[in-house]
């Protein structure tokens, strides 16, 4: 059964609009592995002669006890946000004669060769090899060991998805999560109690007591019990649904209406970021990111690099810009073909995307005003950046979106929700970060800092001139690309 699974998995990635990706992409992943294995290698391996240098007279493994509670919160951190849960889609298979629990062991065996639980293998196996070699203890210590943290590290694993699965949907839940490290980190700062000294005790004792490393892989036993007994109570077709039913917001913005032919349009995308929480989510991030200039402008550091104020001012007056714009249109993913089929020009519907991105920006411009306090200079770059994201950023993000193949089911629930994110994702913040950084850094090294603010200005203006022109060009993209994206959109697991 596990091996008709495993086919099925593969034809589901090779058949999906995801599989074709460019060759450069798939390398460029591919040197990020290579990248994060060979960093990760080098640690497991330098790791025991760093702590003999630093650390003289003391032995290494106890010091990594003492510190690897810190090691794995970070571990956990890093997991909580970049790992996704494991899925399969189980409609074709409740129809089938298949045991549940085949199913959910299948589905949890195979996050255990997830990426983030080899890398931790790369630093465990290496600075054990080497503490066998030293023969400063008993081989059967070191294995024991090794074994106890190979089971922490799966139990972080499963403890991951138990995490996300229990707090996603309700987020004031996680409170009191938050609230309990926060107090137990207070209390390890100030000396009150030393929890992770006394978790690295209780790791001391394994190598005194190998078979006391039988408890992390008990508790890696038990977190994957929980997960498949979770896993087991919603393997039906109507275990995700609400049953609380909820009534229809009916707001119909019918102030909309004096933008004429793209009112239609601007009623559908502001109904859309109203009654779902993905969309909104990027409405309150934008409104609390816009403190992020705090960071740069009380530190006189961050002043005398202007290259890292421009890169604020596009961050801040860009940035439900960038939450909102880079998802279109995977964000009419369930309806899309339904646009398609329609009399609906593309140029219409591009331009009805980019008007209310454009708004967007110049209320987040005018909410930066008070960072007027730090200079007038900062005003007016917030200002110039502004410009340039409405002139420059706004086209170069519908042109990407061009490239969105993966849907967007907007009744899931937004937090640490990666749907829809594919490379083109991550790679376009370069070109709507960096570029007007390097560019503004450019004239302001052959003139000033005017000079540079001019030039951002400039391109800007010169964009939002040429914004029709741009338009149409995409328009074009997209429509070469149409039956590209709604082949995508269908596959709901792509």
């Amino acid at each position: 059964m596990f091996k008709r699974l495993i086919s099925l998995e593969w034809k589901a990635f090779i058949r999906s609009a995801s599989a074709g990706k460019s060759i450069g992409l798939k390398i460029l992943m591919v040197f990020l592995g290579l990248y994060f294995t060979l960093t990760f290698l080098l640690i497991g391996i330098g790791l025991y002669p760093f702590i003999q240098e630093y650390f003289p007279g003391e032995e290494p493994i106890y010091i990594v006890n003492r510190f690897l509670l810190l090691w794995l919160f970070v571990e956990f951190s890093y997991r909580f946000f970049l790992q996704t849960l494991p899925v399969l889609d189980i409609k074709p298979l409740l129809i089938l004669p298949i045991l549940r629990r085949k199913v959910v062991n299948f589905v949890l065996i195979k996050s255990l060769y997830s990426f983030f639980n080899f890398l931790p293998l790369l630093i465990i196996v290496p600075f054990g090899i080497l503490n066998i070699y030293k023969n400063e203890f008993p081989v059967s210590s070191i294995l024991a060991w090794m074994i106890a943290m190979i089971g922490l590290t799966l139990s972080v694993n499963f403890a991951n998805f138990i995490i996300k699965k229990r707090f996603t949907d309700n987020l004031k839940a996680l409170f009191p999560v938050v609230l309990i490290i926060a107090i137990l980190a207070l209390l390890e700062y100030f000396k009150v109690f030393e929890i992770s000294y006394w978790f690295g005790k209780g790791l001391n004792e394994i190598i005194a007591y190998p078979f006391l490393a039988i408890i992390p892989v008990l508790s890696f036993l038990f977190l994957y019990k929980w997960n498949r007994k979770d896993l087991e109570n919603k393997f039906y077709l109507d275990a995700t649904f609400n049953e609380n039913g909820k009534s229809a917001d009916t707001k119909d913005f019918l102030w909309t209406r004096r933008f004429g032919e793209l009112a239609p349009y601007l009623q559908l995308d502001l109904k859309l970021i109203w009654r779902n929480k993905r969309p909104k989510t990027a409405i309150y991030m934008s409104l609390l990111l816009l403190g992020y200039g705090l960071i740069f402008y009380t530190n006189d550091t961050y002043l005398d690099m202007p290259g890292f104020l421009v890169f604020v001012g596009i961050f801040m007056t860009g940035i439900f810009m960038m939450n909102f714009g880079q998802f279109v249109p995977a964000w009419d993913a369930s309806y899309y073909p339904l646009i398609m089929a329609q009399n609906i020009p593309m140029e219409k519907y591009l331009n009805a995307k980019s008007g209310l991105i454009t708004f967007s920006v110049v209320v987040l411009a005018i909410l930066t005003t008070p960072y007027v306090y730090f200079g007038w200079r900062i005003f007016a770059l917030n200002l110039v950046c502004a410009v340039y994201n409405i002139g420059i950023n706004i086209p170069l993000l519908l042109y990407v979106g061009s490239f969105n193949k993966k849907r967007i089911d907007l009744d899931k629930s937004p937090f640490m929700n990666y749907q829809g994110t594919g490379a083109a994702q991550w790679l376009v913040g370069i070109p709507l970060m960096v570029i007007p950084v390097f560019l503004f850094w450019i004239f302001y090294k052959l003139s000033s800092f005017e000079g540079g603010m001019l030039f951002l200005f400039a391109l800007g203006l010169i964009g939002s001139l040429m914004r029709k022109r741009a338009i149409d060009f995409i328009a074009q993209v997209y429509k070469r690309k149409k039956y590209a994206m709604i082949e995508g959109f269908k596959q709901k697991d792509s």
